[in-house]
């Protein structure tokens, strides 16, 4: 802990730069795009946080699957109740 009236140490391992990593984690998982990411961020150039985040979205293998079954899924009729 800092001596009174003094600031803390800055670190990115910690404080405003790791809640910064978290929240865009937190977006790019709930399917954002990275051009409102940026600007949410404060990034001008959208290519910097797709740089910096792109190890976070999930890959086009993984989309393409997913999108592939939801529509089987809503195209499968409902099993009738017993």
């Amino acid at each position: 802990m800092p001596e009174r009236g003094r600031p803390y140490a800055e670190s990115r391992e910690n404080g405003t730069h790791a809640l910064r990593h978290v929240y865009a984690s937190v977006l790019l998982d709930a399917g954002e795009s990275i051009k409102a990411l940026a600007e949410y961020l404060g990034h001008s150039d959208p290519g910097l946080t797709l740089r910096v985040y792109a190890h976070l979205l999930p890959s086009s293998q993984e989309r393409t699957r997913n999108a592939v079954a939801d529509v089987f899924d809503r195209a499968r009729p409902e099993a009738p109740r017993t």
